[in-house]
């Protein structure tokens, strides 16, 4: 009897080598008499960047001391803002204005609130709530034809989520706050352009990605609210937006991504790159497979780990589908494998989905574990045929640790050897 292993998508060399001296200890354990061998096939099939990576913006990452694009810094204030559309506001509600004294129109020095100034006029609406007030009487349905906004709304896929944005934004603590807090024509301003943002924010968020929207119908958008709120379209906030500007930085995603961009691309090649070539060039691992499988025709084991399984599983199908089975596989094991998932998809080069296994597939053990993302269930799509078995193990480690973990498992070596004599092969 032999074991043959298959390792799985993004294994080179020398990770290969590690991983097979482990299966290879665990089943001589457990089958002295048994030959365990490798296929190996990273190298030869695996994915390489053919052009160096030429195909990538931004290969090479910015070095420390270079500052940041203002394009990213951009992306990242309204990545932040369709996460939380009253962010901005909260930082006026909270931070106020400095330095406000009578030349910006009220309210104390020391940033005070409007309402502590023992001197304001009993009745006289603060220039906060006159942006307030205009902000609620905004038109929750601006027309399609004959109003910019509304046109801009319809057009961008925002027209059916803005009432609800223009609500959440004018009944939200934050905007009350923040107007109180504006005293003067400057402050006024200022939270003209948060909520308009604000707003624009929240219907964006709303739409998800039904939004049909570019930067530059965004920033009309907020241009033309701006101005209906009283404020000057053409200066953008002061305050709100620093702060805002530095965090987004810092705790968003978008600006990490485009500085290591080329970086994390060629570090993902191999995993993910070595899936995609076999999807579209899976015929010729299929055909090494084939040739170190018949090279020796006795009972033969095939473990198949992630994409090793793939590959089996179509090797196995197509060629009992022709009438051909493969000479000497007499059990298949797949470990963490996709291939249930991409047979519900019809993404399995060997069979249609809802197709059955052909007569001359052999015995097929499923092992996955749950916390394993990378790993699918056989039995339930192939219901009813006997050949089908899932078999469960919890390493208790978090993905990505578990999908390499089940080597370690006893229990994974226990039920293999319960297939082998389920399915007497000696």
């Amino acid at each position: 009897m032999r074991f043959l292993f298959v390792h799985g998508t993004g294994v080179r060399r020398e990770r290969h080598d590690r991983l097979f001296g482990l299966v290879r200890e665990r089943l001589t354990a457990r089958f002295p008499d048994a030959d365990v061998e490798s296929c190996y096939w990273g190298d030869r099939f695996g994915a390489t960047l053919g052009a160096g990576g030429r195909s990538v913006p931004g290969l090479r990452p910015p070095g420390p001391d270079a500052e940041p694009d203002p394009v990213d810094a951009e992306t990242a204030e309204w990545a932040l803002l369709l996460a939380d559309p009253l962010c901005e506001l909260r930082v006026l509600a909270e931070a106020g204005w400095e330095g406000r004294g009578a030349a910006d129109g009220g309210g104390s020095a020391d940033g005070g609130d409007a309402e502590d100034d023992g001197f304001a006029m009993p009745g006289v609406r603060s220039a906060g709530a006159r942006v307030l007030a205009l902000l609620t009487a905004l038109p929750p349905a601006p027309p399609r034809t004959g109003d910019e906004l509304g046109a801009l709304l319809h057009g961008t896929g925002l027209a059916e989520g803005f009432a609800a944005a223009l609500e959440s934004t004018a009944r939200s603590t934050e905007a009350a706050r923040a107007g109180e807090r504006a005293a003067g024509e400057p402050q006024a301003r200022e939270l003209a352009t948060a909520l308009a943002r604000a707003v624009t924010a929240a219907a964006l968020a709303r739409a998800g990605a039904e939004a049909d929207c570019t930067g530059a119908e965004r920033d009309r958008l907020v241009e033309l609210l701006t101005t209906r709120l009283g404020g000057d379209a053409r200066v953008p906030g002061a305050r709100a937006a620093a702060v805002l500007g530095r965090l987004a930085l810092r705790v968003t995603t978008q600006p990490l991504l485009n500085a290591w961009r080329g970086s994390l691309t060629v570090g993902a090649t191999p995993a993910l790159g070595d899936i995609l070539r076999y999807q579209a060039r899976g015929h010729d691992l299929r055909t090494f497979l084939h040739a170190r499988i018949a090279a020796d025709p006795g009972p033969t084991v095939l473990i198949g780990h992630s994409l090793g399984g793939i590959a089996l599983v179509d090797l196995l199908a197509l060629a009992a589908a022709r009438g051909e089975a493969v000479p000497g596989a007499e059990l298949l094991v797949t470990v963490g494998s996709q291939a249930p998932f991409l047979y519900e998809l019809g993404a399995l080069t060997a069979l249609e989905p809802g197709a059955k296994l052909p007569y001359g597939f052999p015995h097929w053990l499923n092992v996955y574990d749950r916390q394993d993302v990378l790993s699918y269930l056989a039995g339930p799509v192939f219901p009813g045929d006997p050949r089908v078995t899932d078999h469960e193990v919890g390493s208790r480690q978090p993905f990505p640790a578990c999908h390499s973990a089940y080597w370690k498992q006893d229990s994974l070596y226990e039920r293999i050897e319960q297939a082998v004599a389920e399915a007497e092969i000696g």
